[in-house]
């Protein structure tokens, strides 16, 4: 099979960042379904493993995010068939979705919403899952429309995340959706997502939560420069409120937290592949539900821009552009 991958990790992309290689056709053994890969989509988490992480031997395939079709099952599966159509976010320490064919376990893994394309399914699994896992298990948010209503801010609301967790926030739950944004098209993209009020992440939060009359926060969800925005964060939440964050502070002072008793949660998708945790099937069951969501209109794609084929070209101007820190929803490669 074909895939693209990389010998040495690259802090800046260069004509080493990536390369085709030809690898054989894995084989489906216990849990794991063996994909073709149909169409990918690009995450900052693939250029932070670029940047930073070198194959221990041999060529290091990226990629956490696909949709495709079930060549071949493992004796463990109970899942799926040979040709259902998947989507799914992957595992990190395993080989990624940058190939023609890829194995990954069926406990990740839900079939595809029938009313999206490829490229529009290839945007959704990485962020929802982290979106879900934010509100549902973090944060424990009510997922009942008569719960007591509560207030929730999104920093960094039009990214990849922020556009699934938008949705996900209005549409399930009691919660008041407060985004950050600061530049126009991004405040555009939040309004057609609902997003009830809209700050400017790049002006005092504060300030703005007072000149838009919004009371103090009951939950924070930072998802991007946690440690440029913490006091803000500390200013605009209740006292015992909840903060969750995604992102990779270089520092974090905990002990803001203190005199308002804010409790802390970090979210990162892929412990339970990564642990193999008793709950890891969480991960099939949200998936499932979502593309029930998508295919009755509740949900839409994320999908920002598709790039092309799955080609090393391509996958370095996805890569340029998350770099850039000026994406807007997803990023989409498709077809080999």
């Amino acid at each position: 099979m074909k895939a693209i991958g990389y010998q040495t990790a690259t802090k800046t992309l260069n004509a080493n960042s990536f390369t085709v290689i030809e690898l054989p056709t894995p084989t489906a053994q216990g849990h794991d379904l063996l994909v073709e890969i149909k169409a990918i989509s690009v995450n900052p988490v693939d250029t932070k493993i670029r940047a930073n992480v070198s194959p221990d031997e041999g060529h290091k395939i990226i990629g956490w995010d696909a949709v495709g079709i079930v060549k071949a099952v493992g004796d463990k599966v109970s899942l799926f068939n040979v040709g259902d159509r998947v989507y799914y976010a992957g595992d990190l320490t395993r080989a990624g979705s940058n190939a023609e064919l890829q194995l990954v376990d069926e406990r990740i893994v839900g079939k595809a919403p029938a009313s999206l394309n490829d490229a529009e399914t290839a945007a959704l699994p990485l962020t929802s899952i982290t979106a879900w896992e934010l509100l549902f298990d973090r944060l424990q948010v009510s997922r009942s429309k008569d719960a007591k209503p509560e207030s929730l801010l999104v920093i960094g609301a039009a990214g990849g995340v922020g556009s699934i967790l938008v949705q996900l926030a209005r549409q399930l739950t009691n919660l008041t959706v407060v985004g950050t944004a600061s530049r126009a098209d991004s405040v555009k993209w939040l309004n057609e997502l609902g997003a009830e009020h809209i700050l400017d992440h790049s002006k005092g939060l504060d300030a703005q939560r007072t000149e838009h009359s919004l009371g103090e926060f009951d939950y924070v969800i930072s998802l991007t420069h946690t440690d440029q925005h913490l006091d803000e964060i500390v200013r605009v939440i209740k006292p015992q409120g909840k903060l969750a964050l995604i992102d990779d502070p270089a520092s974090f002072d905990i002990l803001k937290l203190k005199r308002k008793s804010i409790s802390l949660h970090w979210e990162f998708m892929y412990t339970r592949s990564m642990f193999q945790t008793k709950d890891m099937i969480a991960q099939h069951e949200l998936l499932t539900e979502l593309a029930l969501l998508v295919d009755n209109g509740t949900i839409k794609t994320t999908l920002g821009q598709h790039l092309g084929k799955i080609c090393v070209e391509n996958l370095m101007k996805a890569h340029a552009i998350l770099e850039s820190h000026q994406s807007r929803g997803k990023l989409v490669l498709e077809g080999f």
